[in-house]
């Protein structure tokens, strides 16, 4: 029930109100348990061999075709799915670049509960 603008946090069983979304608990608790950029596998090879040379190759977005390409995606499979299949995840020619928007768009889109949906 809200209360003053205030809503419960949404993680299940937390009786802590909010703003909206979960409560800076939940939130950090969430972020401990998703692990730094280097344990999730973005470490320096993901920076050096994949980001660079993804970005390299599509300096401008390959979804809008506008803007400048900021984020280099694994595409069309994700991470996890090169690896589960063995395959390289650092290699280039899995990738695209994408302008910020875009990238959180698509990840939106097929990544329904984003990046901790398992």
């Amino acid at each position: 029930m809200a209360r003053r603008g205030l809503r419960v946090c949404s993680t299940p069983g937390c009786p802590e109100y909010t703003e909206g979304g979960k409560c800076a608990g939940c939130k950090g608790d969430a972020e401990r348990r998703r692990g730094t950029s280097t344990q999730r596998g973005y470490g320096t090879a993901h920076r050096r061999r994949f980001r660079a040379a993804v970005l390299d190759r599509d300096p401008v977005c390959t979804v809008c075709g506008q803007a400048p390409s900021r984020h280099a995606d694994h595409h069309p499979l994700s991470r996890r799915e090169l690896e589960e299949q063995g395959l390289d995840p650092n290699d280039p020619r899995h990738g695209r670049g994408l302008c910020g928007p875009c990238h959180s768009a698509e990840t939106a889109a097929h990544q329904p509960g984003g990046w901790n949906a398992r």
